[in-house]
């Protein structure tokens, strides 16, 4: 989607600073040198690009804890069937140890972001992996279904400082022509997380079961939540701002009063509602007849993330080919081509379209999270905060809606939910076409 749809959005160029301006009421910036310190040169843009200081460190940085946020958020979706087993519960309630994870994110990404205004990008996705790596350990002992989605929710709400506090780090640190790449570097890291954790946890369970194969899942990401807090370069364009609720919800009014804005977020909500959806029950699919697969095999299906991580790396060049909406409707039409796919009985056949679905999931996110941080010029934090919070709550409804519709009408069901899912994406991608024309017109006529 073109930044030239909304006014806030035609500010936003090479020449325009991404670092938002400090409140008047808020505090005098921190000291050079502070590890939030927003200590910048005058002159020349000092802000990263590739190939630049630093732009290698920080990338992987963020890599790795993409890394870690997915394989915690989704490292019980792989397990779900041995789950049901093993509790003695249905699909539909299994399903609740992932959606639960997704809406304690979704509910706490706003209050995590204005932390992270106040207190700074590095020092709140910090603190929130070093929490949530914590809860991971304590899940492989969860007695009942209910304590297992009591400590999933804390998880989840613990990760909420990560996703919108990664996107504003990198709007205020990276040049506005890299960001949708360092983006999208970012969304690889969670595409390789949501793999890895499905692919380990898949093995390991066959062996030792569902518990041993989600304490893996928490140590590996106490080695990625250390890595990333030793790589990742103190922030030189951060300002503080301020806590008091009502900067706070101002600052939420003018992002949801923006169209721009409003339409990238219900973008993000319904790909990622198709998404959940297809990865909550494709296990039970696979390991129920006539292909009755074994846990680590179908574990290995995830192994298609890959091409997640392909697709997000790759949505920079997409954007600068067919333009911002030219790329959501190849996003769109790639998913909807994989959903239709999987409906066929072959196994090949369904492996493919899970591939279509991935690549055009990973690829519309990355292009819709981007232009988020590139249309917010104040609040990024809690720009970015909106969507990761309507992200994850089409996570909840995906993972929760496609369990029951596999269980009433089998996977074909599923399969409905994701189209009904992907044409609301196309038709909001048409919104915003038709309002950019209009405003086009416009401007040709003032």
């Amino acid at each position: 989607m073109s930044p030239v749809s909304t006014k806030a959005s035609t500010t936003v160029d090479a020449r325009t600073s991404v670092t938002s301006p400090a409140s008047p009421s808020s505090p005098p910036p921190s000291a050079p040198g502070a590890p939030d310190s927003p200590d910048v040169p005058g002159g020349a843009d000092s802000r990263m690009a590739p190939g630049g200081p630093g732009f290698r460190r920080m990338s992987f940085a963020l890599f790795l804890a993409g890394v870690a946020t997915f394989a915690l958020l989704y490292s019980t979706q792989a397990l779900l069937p041995l789950i049901s087993g093993d509790l003695g519960v249905s699909a539909g309630d299994a399903s609740w140890t992932v959606a639960a994870a997704t809406g304690g994110l979704a509910v706490c990404v706003l209050p995590m972001s204005a932390l992270s205004e106040r207190y700074g990008r590095r020092t709140v996705m910090t603190a929130s992996l070093a929490v949530a790596v914590t809860v991971g350990l304590l899940v492989p002992f969860a007695p009942s279904l209910g304590s297992l989605v009591a400590l999933r929710a804390l998880q989840g709400a613990a990760l909420a400082g990560m996703p919108a506090s990664a996107t504003a780090y990198l709007a205020e640190e990276v040049r506005p022509k890299a960001l949708v790449t360092a983006i999208g570097l970012f969304v690889a890291g969670n595409s390789v997380g949501g793999m890895s954790g499905r692919v380990i946890t898949g093995w390991v369970a066959q062996e030792w079961g569902w518990r041993v194969a989600v304490g893996v899942i928490g140590v590996l990401a106490v080695a990625c939540a250390v890595a990333f807090r030793l790589l990742l370069p103190a922030p030189r364009h951060f300002r503080p701002g301020s806590l008091r609720p009502r900067v706070l919800l101002g600052t939420v009014r003018d992002h949801l009063a923006n169209p721009l804005l409003r339409r990238l977020y219900a973008i993000g909500a319904l790909f990622m509602t198709v998404f959940g959806g297809v990865y909550t029950v494709i296990g039970y699919r696979l390991a129920e007849a006539p292909f009755s697969l074994p846990q680590g095999i179908v574990g290995s299906i995830f192994l298609v993330y890959l091409v997640g991580t392909v697709a997000a790396s790759a949505a920079g060049r997409l954007v600068g080919r067919l333009g911002r909406r030219g790329a959501l409707y190849a996003a769109g039409g790639t998913t909807a081509a994989g959903l239709l796919l999987s409906l066929a009985g072959s196994l090949p056949l369904i492996l493919l379209g899970l591939v279509l679905i991935t690549g055009g999931f990973f690829a519309g996110h990355a292009v819709a999270s981007s232009a988020v941080g590139r249309t917010a010029t104040e609040g990024r934090a809690q720009a970015s905060a909106l969507y990761q919070s309507a992200y994850y709550v089409g996570s909840s409804a995906g993972s929760t809606v496609g369990a029951l519709a596999f269980h009433s009408g089998g996977w074909a069901g599923t399969v409905g939910v994701g189209l009904v899912a992907v044409t609301g994406v196309v038709a909001i991608t048409v919104l915003g076409t038709r309002a950019a024309r209009v405003e086009r017109r416009a401007l040709a006529l003032a």
